[in-house]
């Protein structure tokens, strides 16, 4: 029974990730003709660039992300439960409209002559610059990082709360000291949650970016685009080993039993 219930899930498994990923190895180390060559990863440092900014614009968002979410997550798990619901909801609801519609919105709020501009009186550039897609990745990937840290804040006994405070620490020493270990999982699954879609969006930096500048996702689709599968192939097997490096490094720092996240 077991076996033939873990059935559907083991098809789909290797039908829509093992299939696709040897498929992508393949193509990284065969040229247009089927043989085996190493040009298109040596051609890999010709993107070193775009690798670094993908990077630092991810790592920021995640940052930036982490700094608003955690107090966030805190504040929605102190609340009543009825009330934790309804913040809940209010944080999911933008999840309810499509990426591509939340990004069209932001283009509209952020042109020159959109929305803010228009409500401000300025002619403040936003669109086709670092901020714009900042913004775009944080605004999209926000609830990836309450979610969480909320779930693990919610779970915590509240005696550990009455018993920090009794034994004479004050409100910031209780976040501090008990509350931030004890939800080190859930800000671990929060960071990679955010930085993985980040580092590979395409969408965002295309449309808030303005063709300004390009990120590896923006990279990868292009090549795919041209027919350059075999580039295409490469960068994207060098962004799935980046991925996994990030992945077992945060699982380093992650504690299965509390809920961490294992790959």
């Amino acid at each position: 029974m077991r076996s033939a219930a873990a059935a559907p899930h083991i098809v789909w498994a290797v039908l829509f990730i093992v299939v696709p990923l040897i498929i992508v190895v393949y193509y990284s180390f065969t040229d247009r003709s089927g043989a085996f060559t190493l040009d298109n990863i040596k051609g890999l440092g010709d993107y070193t660039q775009i690798f670094l900014l993908s990077v630092e614009l991810a790592l920021i968002a995640t940052i930036v992300c982490f700094l608003v979410g955690y107090p966030l997550a805190y504040i929605i798990a102190r609340q009543k439960p009825k009330m934790q619901k309804f913040y809940i909801m209010l944080l999911m609801l933008p999840m309810w409209t499509n990426l591509l519609i939340r990004t069209y919105s932001l283009m509209a709020i952020f042109d020159d002559g959109g929305f803010l501009n228009t409500l401000l009186g300025t002619q403040f550039h936003i669109i086709g610059t670092k901020g714009a897609v900042i913004f775009g990745m944080v605004y999209d990937f926000l609830p990836y990082m309450v979610l969480p840290i909320y779930t693990c804040i919610s779970k915590i006994d509240p005696f550990m709360w009455e018993a920090a405070s009794d034994l004479g620490c004050s409100p910031l020493s209780v976040i501090v000291k008990v509350i931030f270990p004890l939800s080190l999982s859930g800000i671990i699954s929060g960071i990679t949650m955010v930085f993985v879609p980040s580092i590979s969006t395409f969408y965002i930096s295309q449309k808030l970016g303005g063709g300004t500048f390009e990120l590896i996702g923006d990279t990868i689709e292009r090549q795919f685009a041209s027919n350059a599968l075999n580039t295409g192939a490469a960068i994207s097997f060098a962004m799935m080993i980046l991925i996994l490096i990030s992945i077992w490094i945060m699982n380093k720092f992650s504690d299965p039993e509390e809920g961490g996240i294992i790959v």
